[in-house]
């Protein structure tokens, strides 16, 4: 049985929840250079080709919120099934990805 809660997010509404909640976990799905021309602060880089590979490295997040996001929302959907295949709990999507973040952002 599934257990993991799925919810699509605006970039505001992400905004909002990781203001409000220091326990985020904010994974960023896209390449390594993609990450190093600009990412949301704090955002973990784990890209969706290494991501089933890399989940013992998140265990310690399984039951903490994670935001998930790519560039505009094409890749991130693979990562979000991945992780919720694997029993982590509260997941959201960040629906049109880096494309739509109108805040600041860490080079």
């Amino acid at each position: 049985m599934l257990t993991s809660t799925i919810k699509n997010v605006t970039a505001e509404e992400a905004y909002k929840l990781i203001s409000e909640n220091n326990e985020f976990v904010i994974l960023d799905v896209r390449t390594k250079e993609e990450y190093d021309d600009g990412h949301i602060p704090g955002a973990k880089l784990f890209p969706v080709q290494i991501l089933p590979r890399s989940l013992s490295e998140l265990d310690e997040y399984k039951n903490k919120p994670i935001l998930v996001y790519c560039a505009s929302g094409g890749r991130s959907p693979r990562a979000v099934d991945t992780l919720a295949n694997n029993s982590f709990k509260n997941i959201y999507h960040l629906t049109r990805g880096l494309s739509s973040w109108r805040y600041n952002i860490t080079r």
